[in-house]
């Protein structure tokens, strides 16, 4: 059994379904991927979907459909994406284990690669 890239919050998935609902009847859900940029080096980036690239990693909850791009995979691997509405900020979240640091603006983030080898130990030991 594969790792489940990236998990979702109820928060999360109910902003999802909103942005699928305002955009359309081609918005199938949103896409997330990585680009280089920022202060510290990588950018989350979220867009819409309309066609699936059937190499992208699908995650489903409650009927909010994310795809990841497989070039962000393992830098994403067991991240948990939530919604948080703040005085200062409103949008998606992203909690990932593998963020090293963030720049000041929380713009941008240092990822480094998952350790599969260390999920795998994890995984055993959880079972």
């Amino acid at each position: 059994m594969g790792f489940q890239v990236i998990t979702l919050t109820d928060a999360a998935a109910g902003r999802v379904r909103e942005i699928i609902a305002a955009s359309g009847p081609d918005a199938k859900g949103i896409r997330v991927s990585i680009k280089k940029g920022g202060c510290a080096g990588m950018e989350y980036e979220v867009g819409l979907v309309s066609e699936p690239n059937p190499r992208d990693d699908l995650t489903e909850r409650d009927g909010a459909c994310v795809w990841v791009d497989p070039a962000a995979s393992l830098y994403l691997l067991g991240t948990e994406m939530d919604f948080e509405v703040t005085k200062l900020k409103t949008g998606f979240v992203f909690n990932n284990p593998n963020q090293t640091s963030a720049c000041g603006c929380g713009e941008s983030v240092e990822l480094k690669a998952a350790d599969l080898a260390e999920l795998a130990k994890a995984r055993e030991a959880a079972h």
